[in-house]
């Protein structure tokens, strides 16, 4: 037989893309404080636009927390139809209800393989590279202004290869104009927009 040379159905990548407008993904990231407690935060991100759905900040995570960030993340008509997650226990029965609930399928990824949830990992990663990573923490309220601030950011500011140098929610290009820049998170980053 003659060997072909495509391969004989869609590739990872061709998957992903043809079902990114239905699939987020979560996860949790531990933040230290100054007085060197742990807080939690949780990031859920819709894979379509890259877009930062939902932050939030606890210092005891439970399941009947990430249930409810969940619900409030997503409102009943808006809700992916499947969601990557990691094989943390804290994700329990409650939650694997509150996700059938809303019909959301639950995808958990294969145990020690980051790299499932690749899209929630690359999130958390830039989070800590630029955000994170340059303030001291004072305490559970702070983070919480500090990662919406960058939700912000994120989504309105930054832009992203994946999305042709757009942002999560698209905005016009303004070719005339002076430049003025604003500063974002106290100055760590900045906003040039043409006035």
């Amino acid at each position: 037989m003659v060997k072909r040379r495509e391969p004989p159905s869609q590739g990872w990548r061709t998957f992903v893309r043809n079902h990114e407008p239905d699939i987020a993904a979560m996860d949790l990231f531990v933040v230290p404080t100054i007085g060197f407690d742990l807080l939690y935060a949780l990031v859920i991100i819709r894979l379509d636009r890259r877009d930062l759905v939902w932050i939030n900040v606890t210092a005891n995570p439970t399941a009947e927390w990430i249930a409810r960030q969940i619900t409030e993340a997503f409102p009943w008509d808006d809700a992916p139809e499947y969601l990557i997650r990691d094989r943390d226990r804290i994700y329990g029965t409650i939650t694997k209800r509150r996700l059938g609930a809303m019909g959301i399928r639950d995808k958990p990824t294969a145990p020690a393989s980051p790299w499932q949830n690749g899209f929630a990992e690359r999130l958390i990663g830039s989070i800590r590279r630029e955000c994170v990573d340059h303030f001291v923490v004072l305490g559970e309220a702070h983070l919480r202004r500090i990662l919406r601030a960058y939700a912000r950011y994120y989504n309105d500011v930054r832009t992203h290869w994946s999305l042709d140098k757009d942002t999560p929610v698209s905005r016009p290009v303004h070719r005339t104009g002076i430049i003025s820049s604003h500063a974002i998170l106290g100055g760590l980053h900045h906003h040039c927009v043409r006035v």
